[in-house]
């Protein structure tokens, strides 16, 4: 699944020849949108932004309800446009979805919603994009699908029994998905452990916990997390220094959340999940437990299989130095730990956006050449 963010157009109908534009961004959600409205800064006119998405905004709108961001509304802000919430709150995914909305459409960004990438090929300096909406070529192309694109679910789960309800953490959106009864939640991320804590309300839960990631609390005397992250730089650690190899090696950080507030709701920690029988778990200390549901907080897998350009992909992933790949006018934005610690987050990425459009501007005159002939010019 790309995970394609986008505006208020509707898609363009199909012209009777090839589009070409400049630049190509596949992807408009917050790494797309930035990197757009950078593009335009950088004095580029002819670019196209395309999201599979029926609006901008869709993913973070099909996540679960009750979901806040953990960075303060004044650390979420894109370029040229603050996020419209008190500092100090942390914005609900709604509020969210409807800033990128707003913001595609303030600055009126040429974003083609509904269409999605099928074939992504090159020939000679031109890149050629089969998509859901007709073929259009490019000197340049961004690819902006971001990190959460195949739900992970593990082949255990096929052992479960027909009635035990299974949803992975992509498609959970509240409670009332799930039956009365006792739940197992296997991952402990921040999206497994909010789960979790929600459901601890209503029911009995167990998480079952591979490595226990490291935590952090939301708040250290008196200022907020990221307060401290961005006031000692700690954000912006570039990914080759000497800390944040560290902090790559130990994984994603869970923020706001503590190991005795899990306790204290009653939910039952467990060591990884080693199998599962019908409706019984079995951990690997031994224990068991049984189960009426289980949510697989199991992260995902990058889906690059519409990229068919040799040597842009190795074992799933899109090799790059700073977003720059080994293929010629092929670049990507808006992964984790891409440049820096923040180069995935919603108001971190547009550092990322910037120095990647200046690099595209300065490629572009570097490389410039006519667009083919009799393509439509957008």
């Amino acid at each position: 699944m790309q995970t394609q963010d986008q505006p208020q157009h509707a898609p363009a109908a199909q012209a009777e020849r090839t589009e070409h534009v400049d630049v190509l961004v596949i992807g408009a959600g917050q790494a797309g949108l930035a990197v757009g409205w950078h593009l335009r800064e950088q004095g580029i006119t002819s670019f196209l932004l395309l999201d599979a998405g029926p609006e901008v905004g869709h993913v973070w709108r099909s996540r679960w309800d009750s979901l806040r961001l953990f960075t303060p509304a004044e650390y979420d802000d894109l370029p040229g446009m603050p996020f419209p919430a008190p500092a100090g709150t942390y914005p609900t995914k709604d509020e969210v979805a409807d800033y990128l909305r707003g913001y595609a459409a303030a600055f009126e960004l040429p974003v083609r919603l509904n269409t999605r990438v099928t074939r992504l090929i090159k020939t000679g300096d031109t890149f050629h994009a089969d998509t859901s909406t007709g073929p259009i070529t490019a000197g340049q192309v961004v690819i902006a699908t971001g990190p959460f694109q195949t739900p992970v679910v593990p082949t255990l789960a096929r052992h479960l029994a027909a009635d035990v309800v299974q949803l992975h953490s992509a498609d959970y959106r509240n409670p009332d998905q799930l039956p009365d009864g006792p739940v197992l939640v296997v991952g402990a991320g921040n999206s497994g452990l909010q789960i979790a804590a929600e459901l601890a309300a209503t029911r009995p839960v167990t998480v079952a916990v591979g490595t226990r990631p490291p935590m952090l609390p939301q708040r250290l005397l008196g200022r907020d997390l990221f307060w401290w992250l961005t006031r000692l730089g700690l954000i912006t650690k570039t990914a080759d220094s000497r800390l944040a190899r560290r902090l790559q090696k130990k994984g994603d950080l869970v923020i706001g959340t503590r190991w005795r507030d899990l306790a204290r709701l009653g939910i039952q920690v467990r060591p990884r999940l080693d199998d599962v029988d019908l409706t019984t778990a079995m951990f690997a200390d031994g224990t068991v437990t049984t189960v009426a549901a289980v949510v697989w907080a199991t992260g995902f897998r990058p889906d690059y299989s519409w990229l068919d350009i040799p040597g842009a992909v190795t074992d799933d992933t899109v090799a790059n130095e700073r977003g720059i790949t080994a293929v010629p006018g092929l670049s990507i934005l808006g992964l984790p730990w891409l440049h820096t610690r923040g180069s995935a987050l919603l108001g971190y990425v547009k550092d990322d956006a910037a120095w990647l459009a200046n690099y595209i501007r300065d490629d572009l005159a570097a490389t410039r050449t006519p667009a083919p002939a009799g393509d439509l010019l957008v």
